[in-house]
């Protein structure tokens, strides 16, 4: 692979100007697609074969026409008023009046006694299109928001849920943008200029824009759901800047060091590029191994984050090398004096002595990384899983108001209704079956109410509404659910009734049974993954099981901090943190998968030169101070990027993107700087030659991996190609 990605980017320095007119025609070509393809994304959430999933196709199989979307209304008095005021009741009639003639709009539950508190100040009423949520049109949408003017100025608060104003809160630009100016500066520092610190800027910024584009163009085909182009974004900046920086410094060091700027370029290519390849490989199995969990939107998610990175690989073996042809012998320069100060040559880098540091006493190294891992992982043995519901948007958005009025009004578990789907084949008396049903379930300590709401033409389903006593996320509710799945399982063995139940708390567990018992094959499939990949590369057994162990240490630590944030509520002043709650069910698999990618880049870029100091000189313990003085700037560096745009998403609004953000930040800062350049180093030191055991046998059978392309830098150094010249 080394020679071929030599070839590939002693090709892209030559034809450079090809190469950047090709990269901006794909550039166009994939906007113009986007412009005509694209789509809405969606927050909505499917999981099929679930029972709620099973309840809700059902009910669109024996209640035709009532799949489209639907909407609430929530009003409020002022603090002592009611809404029984004569004002105030003719604002709302005013309101639902003009509602009904509304576009798309086939039908509106006015306000009732059975609608409004028992304070009488806080009312809703339902309003049902004759479409889904995604063809609801623009002007339908401004006519519901339009009814709030009159009602508003009249005093009244009035507040929205539902599907159709259902919003995703945009982590907006700024996130990107703060992030990108960290990293500059970052870069900056660690290259020694200005100009060459935009060059991996310049791979990441196309690489997220070709994949966003993509994205779009896809949902002209497939659903999306709304997290998936900012996880890919998120991906693409982090991934994108590190992949062509350790390109960059590789490059600029050759330069410096005497070496012709197109060889350089061709050499820096085939050997940094060849540990680029295999690191983004091994991100892109990690997503798209997200499919073994068998959940449709957490597949295309991983996809559409692989094909982003798998963008910026490309990208960094092609456009950055042809970038780096255009800028030549200034790679080398800096124009800012103070970033091109070069070490005093009895001076020790960085890497040298902190890796000196560490290993002057390992043992108390390694005991002190744990420990402090340890804590961070604690609260993850607290974890509680469910998703996000209107409760746990901002209090900025008007789900959220809508959602704590309804509580307020008529208690925590009117925003968990659950829908009870009794079905009896070839009957047609099941109106009577859930007239005596309804007691029976209301009989429950933890129901308040439970009515028969509707039953189909044909008689053989009813509709039972249940409101339980406690919220969504509550352990009571949860229990509720499954204590009437347990009755639901009686009657269908004894009177050949199935039983549904659905709603956001029923949802909840059947997501998280789903992804729990996705959670250990995942797991299991990507340590052996990790096992078998390294053990190939650095043809060790050792450094495999310490890589893998030092993942597992990140992913409990980023999990153990998420939950002391997000579920526990610990500095959610400082992170935004508005209404703690349980973890996003999927946020364990999808974290797995991506740490696992980015851990595996800090071990393969330091331990590969640990490992070529090992077998230039043999000596096991030098070779972990001489692999990490050539390693441990740039890695630092990349650490400090990704974490630094991970970060960034934090301080947006939407709940998802800001838990996904900070669980990845964490995780790649404990891997980056306490597991990968503390714990390591002490690890290999107590090791010692042992590190690099492997069986005869194997040693037969294991091809000789060159990850790093050393031998290909020798040769290079001593037989330089003709065809390298430069063509300026």
């Amino acid at each position: 692979m080394a020679t071929l990605l030599h070839r590939l980017g002693a090709f892209a320095a030559r034809r450079r100007w090809t190469v950047l007119g090709v990269w901006a025609a794909v550039l166009v070509a994939v906007g113009v697609s986007a412009a005509a393809f694209a789509q809405p994304t969606t927050s909505a959430i499917t999981i099929p074969g679930t029972e709620s999933q099973r309840a809700i196709e059902l009910l669109a199989t024996k209640f035709p026409g009532t799949g489209g979307a639907s909407a609430r209304i929530v009003v409020a008095a002022p603090k002592g008023h009611t809404l029984d005021e004569a004002d105030y009741t003719a604002r709302a009639a005013e309101a639902l009046t003009a509602l009904a003639k509304a576009p798309q709009v086939i039908a509106v539950t006015g306000f009732t006694e059975a609608t409004l508190s028992a304070d009488r100040r806080i009312a809703f009423a339902d309003v049902q299109y004759a479409v889904p949520v995604a063809d609801v049109t623009q002007e339908a949408k401004d006519a519901l928001e339009a009814l709030a003017g009159p009602a508003r100025a009249a005093g009244l608060q009035v507040e929205f849920s539902g599907g159709v104003v259902s919003t995703t809160e945009a982590h907006g630009a700024s996130s990107e943008l703060s992030g990108m100016i960290v990293a500059y500066l970052v870069l900056a520092l660690t290259l020694g200029g200005l100009v060459i610190a935009g060059m991996p800027l310049l791979n990441a910024l196309v690489g997220v824009g070709v994949g966003m584009l993509g994205i779009q163009v896809v949902t002209g085909f497939v659903t999306l759901n709304s997290t998936a182009p900012a996880l890919a974004t998120m991906l693409g900046l982090a991934v994108g800047i590190d992949y062509a920086l350790f390109i960059v410094a590789r490059h600029r060091q050759q330069v410096r060091d005497g070496m012709a700027v197109d060889e350089s370029i061709a050499v820096a290519t085939g050997t940094a590029g060849s540990a680029v390849v295999f690191a983004g490989v091994t991100v892109i199995i990690a997503l798209c191994g997200l499919a073994v969990a068998r959940i449709p939107f957490l597949t295309v998610m991983g996809l559409c984050a692989a094909a982003t990175v798998a963008v910026t690989v490309v990208l960094a073996v092609t456009l950055t090398p042809a970038v780096l042809g255009v800028a030549g012998h200034r790679i080398a320069r800096s124009r800012v004096a103070f970033l091109n100060r070069r070490a005093e040559p009895k001076a020790r880098p960085f890497g040298q002595r902190w890796a000196r540091v560490v290993t002057a006493r390992p043992w108390l190294t390694v005991l002190a990384c744990l420990a402090v891992v340890g804590v961070m992982a604690l609260p993850v043995l607290d974890m509680r899983l469910g998703l996000p519901s209107d409760g746990t948007k901002s209090t900025g958005t008007t789900e959220r108001r809508a959602y704590d009025l309804l509580a307020k009004g008529f208690g925590a578990g009117f925003n968990a209704p659950l829908t009870l789907v009794l079905y009896g084949p070839g009957r047609t008396d099941m109106k009577t079956v859930g007239e005596q049903a309804a007691p029976l379930v209301q009989a429950d300590p933890d129901v308040a109410v439970a009515v028969p709401a509707a039953t189909n033409q044909a008689g053989d389903v009813v509709i039972l509404s249940v409101i339980p006593k406690s919220g969504p996320d509550s352990p009571q509710t949860k229990d509720l659910v499954k204590r009437i799945r347990a009755a639901g399982e009686e009657a269908k063995r004894q009177a050949g009734i199935t039983a549904y139940v659905t709603g956001t708390t029923a949802f909840n567990n059947d997501v998280s049974d789903k992804l729990g018992s996705a959670l250990t094959p995942f797991l299991t499939l990507i340590v052996v993954l990790a096992l078998l990949l390294l053990l190939l590369v650095f043809r060790s057994v050792l450094v495999p099981v310490k890589a893998v162990a030092g993942f597992l240490l990140s992913l409990g630590a980023s999990m153990g901090m998420v939950t002391f944030v997000f579920q526990q509520g610990h500095l959610g002043g400082v992170f935004g943190v508005q209404a703690p709650g349980p973890i996003m069910s999927f946020l364990p698999v999808l974290v797995i998968g991506i740490l696992f990618g980015l851990a595996m880049d800090y071990e393969v870029f330091l331990v590969s030169r640990v490992k070529e100091a090992f077998t230039h000189h043999g000596d096991a313990r030098r070779a972990i101070v001489d692999g990490m003085r050539d390693s441990a700037r740039v890695v630092t560096a990349a650490g400090l990027i990704m974490a630094a745009v991970f970060t960034a998403f934090i301080f947006g609004g939407d709940v998802i993107i800001k838990a996904i953000g900070f669980s990845l930040a964490v995780g790649v800062a404990v891997d980056a700087f306490i597991v990968r350049m503390t714990l390591v180093p002490a690890v290999l030191h107590i090791l010692g030659r042992s590190a690099w055991w492997l069986p005869r046998r194997l040693q037969r059978l294991l091809p000789d991996v060159d990850i790093e392309g050393t031998r290909l830098a020798a040769e290079a150094s001593h037989h330089p190609e003709p065809e390298l010249v430069s063509h300026r």
